[in-house]
């Protein structure tokens, strides 16, 4: 029999109450569960305001553990009473470090495992360094009960080694939950179309399906402010955009560059016996050459301190 896969991108507003959070994620899940999704992607660190605008030292309070982190623990009930799988982020705290983390939650509630987000972000509004370490799981692929599931984090989103990476691992599709938006120095410059054309290249690139979840709203916070960009959406294997939140129409696989920043969801199945034989086909995989790309595992490209055969 196929294995037909349906997943949904949503995308929620965000306000300073975790438990109104809270209860939305779980509306809009089982509103996405209802339309038939077996796996339902939120976006990144949906329990509170994006907190990383700023550096305050008191926001560290709002880490917890994998066991009392209130996303995991409400959603994976939620999980085993729809029987849908679930990558949840939260904020992790473990003894002195803390991750921007994600559980993966398969539909029996069970938590497969966490990974830790391996690629932070320090810039104007984006201040992830102050709070979170680099991830220390490396990337992380799970089989869950609707097939090989991996996940990167946001910022993960813009390396191709960490796309190339989870597919080689065979994970059959790609979960980027993802806070971006607006430049708080420059509101006028608009990253949305860069954000999007990268990861469609990861799908194109490695024949795996992508999906995207991000937040709308403004934030504001004391000398910061970010409208978040929204315009969720899943791409299939060659790089075609199948379903955006918030776009009226869409034309030729192309995403609508500037949709509508609404609540919501999207959902689109896929067979995914026949995405590995499409992407077994390209021949991709096969023509790998893993001894030239030293480079990669350099900071400068360098290989004098490397040797092809180590």
């Amino acid at each position: 029999m196929p294995r037909v896969v349906k997943v949904a991108a949503t995308q929620l507003e965000i306000t300073r109450d975790p438990e109104k959070n809270l209860a939305k994620a779980e509306k809009i899940v089982r509103e996405a569960a209802a339309a038939g999704a077996n796996v339902i992607l939120l976006q990144e660190l949906f329990e509170n305001w994006y907190f990383c605008q700023e550096q305050k030292g008191e926001y560290f309070d709002w880490a917890k553990p994998l066991e009392e982190s209130q996303p995991v623990q409400r959603l994976s009930k939620l999980a085993k009473e729809l029987g849908v799988v679930l990558p949840v982020s939260f904020f992790e705290r473990v003894n002195n470090a803390h991750f921007n983390s994600l559980a993966m939650i398969d539909a029996d509630g069970s938590v497969l495992g966490v990974y830790r987000k391996s690629h932070i972000p320090d810039g104007p509004g984006y201040q992830e360094k102050f709070y979170f370490s680099p991830g220390d799981t490396g990337f992380k692929v799970w089989d869950t009960k609707f097939g090989r599931l991996g996940a990167g984090i946001c910022w993960d989103q813009w390396f191709p080694e960490t796309a190339r990476s989870l597919a080689v691992m065979g994970a059959e599709v790609l979960f980027y939950p993802t806070a971006i938006g607006s430049e708080p120095e420059d509101p006028s410059y608009n990253s949305y179309p860069h954000w999007t054309r990268t990861m469609l290249g990861h799908a194109a690139a490695n024949l795996v399906p992508v999906v995207a979840s991000n937040r709308i709203g403004t934030e504001t916070w004391a000398k910061s402010s970010i409208t978040f960009y929204g315009g969720s959406f899943i791409s299939g294997q060659r790089g075609e955009v199948l379903a955006q939140v918030g776009a009226k129409e869409l034309k030729d696989g192309n995403l609508h560059p500037n949709p509508d920043k609404v609540e919501g969801f999207v959902v689109h199945a896929f067979d995914l016996d026949q995405c590995r034989t499409n992407r077994l086909g390209w021949g991709v995989f096969r023509d790998r050459r893993p001894e030239l790309y030293t480079p990669l595992v350099t900071l400068d490209g360098s290989l004098k301190h490397h040797s092809l055969s180590a």
